[in-house]
């Protein structure tokens, strides 16, 4: 074995009891000899000398950081499809989501159609007070083309210090040349919450992520339903199709909201950390009000937990399709140089004892697919002006069960085979 190979093989060494280290949470230095005990020196030798044939003999220049913080990554990736190793880029925008609030121009944006589509810009925002709009595409900032493979460059380029400028083109239907925004970017808040009072007396909420505000937006929400209705609710509409999930806590807090008392989640992993039951506390902010939640396959995690907890105290009926079924919970475990890992440390299970890793919650009444268009082209965005009912079918469904006595038998039947 060569010098380079030796070399390579203790820097190996070195990072593997790093990372342990700092998985057991600061264990002490001395440790660090009884931990290399452990390893399998066979695949240590393998590491090294397969790091060092990368780097004599691959096609472009590789240096040995380079080839670590990849072997880093897919040795977490590798566990599972949601742990992962986070450099200090992935980790910003991790906390970014998480805390609901960043310095920025204010736009929820996805790539469709190998565009960079606008889904709409966040009220108050730079971007809504300029006048850019849903359907917009855009296409440069600051002069540079977007990247169409990577959603994440783009929200990027768009972030950055409060009060600097950017300049957004933006591609506008019956428009062939990009109009130019100057945008000046400012603090913003993510309202993963909106609500509107669609008929007399009954509610919608739309939850379309969990930050650590979304519990307290959730019943700041109601109330300002409540208010506007002049009187307490019939019923309300919770929307949760294509929410991933995000903060455990949060996810409690508005299942809370809906609960008079009783388990809403417990955990189970192998630390005594990852073992927990979260439970409701005494007040419903509906007071007994039937309520209607949507979700489909795009629910996932703490989605599912509000889905399930709600199910399994008979508080409401699921209504669209079955949801993503991911039952684990990720503990973000901060690493030195500012970098992380978000590792699998339990698995949940609903009050009634089930987990749905890989299942998911099946509706109480499900709904069909909407029919593709024939030509498979795009449906135009719709007209925020048009009432809710008439935009979405799925939420008129939904009120018309809602209105229904209860006991009697759903509006739309189960169309599971």
């Amino acid at each position: 074995m060569t010098n380079k190979s030796r070399n390579v093989m203790w820097m190996a060494l070195g990072a593997s009891i790093g990372l342990s280290l700092g998985l057991a949470g600061g264990v002490l230095a001395d440790k660090a000899a009884s931990l290399g005990k452990d390893l399998p020196w066979a695949d240590a030798h393998m590491l090294a000398e397969v790091l060092d044939r990368v780097e004599r003999d691959y096609v472009n220049p590789v240096d040995d950081h380079q080839l670590l913080q990849a072997a880093i990554k897919g040795m977490v990736s590798s566990l599972d499809p949601y742990s992962a190793y986070l450099d200090g880029d992935e980790y910003d925008e991790l906390k970014i989501s998480s805390s609901g609030e960043y310095s920025g121009v204010g736009i929820e944006v996805s790539m469709e159609d190998d565009q960079v589509v606008v889904v709409s810009p966040f009220e108050g925002s730079p971007a809504a007070l300029a006048g850019i709009r849903t359907g917009d595409v855009i296409a440069s900032i600051d002069g540079v083309p977007v990247n169409t493979t990577a959603l994440g460059d783009t929200i990027g380029r768009m972030r950055g210090k409060e009060g600097t400028s950017i300049k957004v083109g933006i591609l506008r239907q019956g428009s062939t040349e990009p109009i130019i925004y100057t945008l000046k970017r400012s603090r913003v808040e993510l309202h993963s919450v909106k609500a509107e009072l669609p008929e007399q007396g009954y509610g919608y909420l739309r939850i379309a992520e969990f930050s650590e505000t979304t519990g307290e937006d959730t019943v700041s929400a109601l109330r300002d339903l409540r208010k506007k209705n002049g009187a307490p609710l019939k019923g309300l509409v919770l929307d949760m199709r294509n929410n991933p999930g995000g903060v455990l806590e949060a996810a409690v807090a508005v299942a809370d909201a809906f609960l008079d008392g009783g388990l809403i989640v417990s955990a189970k992993g192998r630390t005594p950390e990852s073992k927990f039951e979260m439970n409701a506390t005494p007040g419903d902010e509906l007071n007994g009000a039937p309520i209607v939640v949507l979700v489909n396959g795009g629910s996932a995690s703490a989605a599912e937990i509000v889905a399930g907890a709600l199910k399994d105290h008979h508080r409401a009926k699921l209504m669209g399709r079955t949801t993503f079924g991911k039952g684990s919970v990720q503990t973000v475990m901060p690493l030195t140089g500012d970098r992380a890992i978000k590792l699998t440390t339990s698995l949940y299970y609903t009050p009634s004892g089930v987990s749905i890793n890989h299942r998911g919650i099946a509706p109480d009444i499900e709904l069909e697919r909407e029919p593709s268009p024939a030509n498979d082209a795009p449906p135009p965005p719709p007209n925020p002006n048009t009432p809710l009912e008439q935009r979405d079918p799925d939420v008129k469904r939904a009120i018309q069960e809602l209105k229904m006595p209860q006991g009697t038998n759903p509006v739309t039947a189960a169309l599971r085979p």
